[in-house]
C-alpha cells in the first residue's frame, strides 16, 4: 500500500506550518532518515526526515504553501515493489486529509426524524422539532444567555484567552465550532460587544472591545497604506502576549544598579582573553552576559521565585533556564540558556552568540526556545532608560534592562558621576508576591554591583 507522508507536529503547540521547500521531487527514491522537506513553524525552519523507504509517488502540497494543518497528507510514498504511477494516480484522486474531523461537530447535530415505528403518530411531533445539537453543557454569557459550543472550541478559546460570548458561531444552530475560534484569533467573526444583546461600546472608549478589521480600515483612505499580512510568528506573538496580559496579574519593581565594579571587571576579563588561530579574542563579554548570569544566580538564591504557575500547583524549578529576547526582522524570539547558574560568563557569551545567530536564521530547535524559568529583555543598546516587559508564559518573571549611563549620584555627601543602569522586574502575582519579587530583584542588584560574587 502507498504510504502517506503527513504534516509533522514539530512542537507540542504546533497546529499548522508552512511547507517552505521540498528537497525531493516526484520519482525520487528515499530511505529512512533522508531529509525530504523544510517546514517553517512560527519560530523556526526545521528539516523533515523520511521514516520509510520508497519512491515519492505524488506531492500533494506544493512548496510555499502556508498554514498546512498538522497531520494533513502532504505527499505519498510508494513502497518497494509498488507501482509508483498507480500510487501517484490514487493519491491525486483522493483529497488530502482535511481538518473536518477535528473542527466539525458530530453528524448527530442535525438529526433526522427518529426511526420510530410508523404506527406511532404520537412520536412524530417530537421528531419534527429536534433540539439544538448541544448535548454537552453550554457556558453562559454575562447576561445569562447560553452559548452553544463544541468541547474543542471551548478548549481552544480558553487556551487563546478568547471570550466565547464574543464569537459568532457558524456551526449548526449557531453553534461555536473550532473554525470559529481560528477566525477569532485573527480578529474575524468577533461580535462588537461581549454577551448577546449587549450594547456596542464606542470605539476608543476605555474598556471597549477590540475593533474589527473593517472598522479599522474604515478609518483610513484606501491607497494611503500598505497591508502586510501577518506571518505565523507575528500571529503567535500576538496571541500569546494578549493571553498573558489578559490572564496574568502583573506588578513591576524597578531598581538602579551601579555598574562601576562590573565595568572594571569586564574590561579586565576581556583584556586577559586568549587569542584563537585567527588572532581574534576567544571571547568578549558584554554587560548582558553578566545580567544573564546574575539573574540565574539570583533565582537560585531566592528559589521561591524560580517558579511557574499552573492551576493545580506551583512548579518550583531546580535550575535557572534564562530566556534572552532576540529581536528579528519578522518578530521576536527568546532562546534559552539552560542551567545558566552553572555556566561561566565566557560559556554564556559564546552560547548566546550561537543562539542569536541561529535564531535570526530561523534554525533553532523547539527545545532551544520553549520553556525556561525566567527571561531577560535588554533594550539598552537602543538608548532606552527603562521599560516594562511582558512575561512569557509559563514563566513567572522577566527582567527589562535599560541602558547604562553616567548619572549624578550622592556618595558620602558628595555629588559624583556614576555609571548607572535601571532594571525593571515584571512578576506574575499569582506565583510571586510583592515581597518575594523585591527579594529577587535585590539579590540581582547585589550581584550586578559586586560581580566577584558570581564566581564564588
Amino acid at each position: 500500500m502507498p504510504i502517506n507522508i503527513l504534516m509533522p507536529a514539530l512542537s507540542p503547540t504546533m497546529e499548522k506550518g508552512n511547507l517552505s521547500k521540498w528537497l525531493k521531487k516526484e520519482g525520487d527514491k528515499v530511505k529512512s532518515g533522508d531529509v525530504i522537506a523544510e517546514i517553517e513553524t512560527d519560530k523556526a525552519t526545521m528539516e523533515v526526515e523520511a521514516v520509510d523507504e520508497g519512491t515519492i509517488a505524488k506531492i500533494l502540497v506544493p512548496e510555499g504553501t502556508q498554514d498546512v494543518p498538522v497531520n494533513n497528507v502532504i505527499a505519498v510514498l510508494a513502497g518497494d515493489g509498488e507501482d509508483v504511477k498507480a500510487a501517484g494516480t490514487g493519491a491525486a484522486s483522493a483529497p488530502a486529509k482535511s481538518e473536518a474531523p477535528k473542527t466539525e461537530a458530530p453528524k448527530a447535530e442535525a438529526p433526522k426524524p427518529a426511526a420510530a415505528p410508523a404506527p406511532a403518530p404520537a412520536a412524530a411531533p417530537a421528531a419534527k422539532a429536534p433540539a439544538p445539537a448541544a448535548p454537552q453543557a453550554a457556558p453562559a454569557a454575562s447576561n445569562g444567555t447560553r452559548i452553544f459550543s463544541s468541547p474543542l472550541a471551548r478548549r481552544l478559546a480558553k487556551e487563546a484567552g478568547i471570550d466565547l460570548s464574543r464569537v459568532t458561531g457558524t456551526g449548526p444552530h449557531g453553534r461555536v465550532v473550532a473554525r470559529d475560534i481560528d477566525q477569532a484569533k485573527s480578529g474575524k467573526g468577533l461580535k462588537s460587544a461581549a454577551g448577546a444583546g449587549a450594547p456596542a461600546a464606542a470605539a476608543g472608549a476605555v474598556g471597549a472591545p477590540a475593533m474589527s478589521d473593517q472598522q479599522i480600515l474604515g478609518l483610513y483612505t484606501e491607497g494611503d497604506y500598505e497591508s502586510v499580512p501577518h506571518d505565523s510568528m507575528r500571529r503567535t506573538i500576538a496571541q500569546r502576549l494578549t493571553a498573558a496580559t489578559n490572564s496574568m496579574p502583573t506588578f513591576y519593581l524597578t531598581v538602579d544598579c551601579d555598574l562601576g565594579k562590573l565595568n572594571a571587571a569586564r574590561e579586565e576579563i576581556n583584556a586577559a582573553a586568549g587569542k584563537n588561530a585567527d588572532g581574534k579574542p576567544l571571547y568578549k563579554l558584554s554587560v548582558n552576559d553578566f545580567v544573564i548570569k546574575a539573574m540565574a544566580i539570583a533565582l537560585q538564591k531566592i528559589p521561591e521565585a524560580n517558579v511557574s504557575w499552573t492551576e493545580a500547583a506551583i512548579l518550583r524549578h531546580k535550575h535557572s533556564d534564562i530566556g534572552v529576547a532576540v529581536a528579528l526582522p519578522f518578530g521576536l524570539i527568546t532562546p534559552i540558556i539552560r542551567q545558566a547558574e552553572l555556566k561561566t560568563l565566557s560559556a554564556i557569551s559564546g552560547e548566546m552568540k550561537d543562539l542569536a545567530a541561529r535564531a535570526k536564521a530561523k534554525k533553532l530547535k523547539p527545545n532551544e526556545y520553549q520553556g525556561g524559568t525566567s527571561s531577560v529583555s535588554n533594550l539598552g543598546m537602543y538608548g532606552i532608560k527603562d521599560f516594562t516587559a511582558v512575561i512569557n508564559p509559563p514563566q513567572s518573571s522577566i527582567l527589562a534592562v535599560g541602558t547604562s549611563e553616567d548619572r549624578a549620584v550622592v556618595r558620602n555627601g558628595q555629588i559624583v558621576a556614576a555609571s548607572m543602569m535601571s532594571v525593571t522586574l515584571s512578576c506574575d502575582h499569582r506565583a510571586i508576591d510583592g515581597a518575594l519579587g523585591a527579594e529577587l530583584i535585590t539579590a540581582f542588584k547585589k550581584l550586578i554591583e559586586n560581580p566577584v560574587m558570581m564566581v564564588v
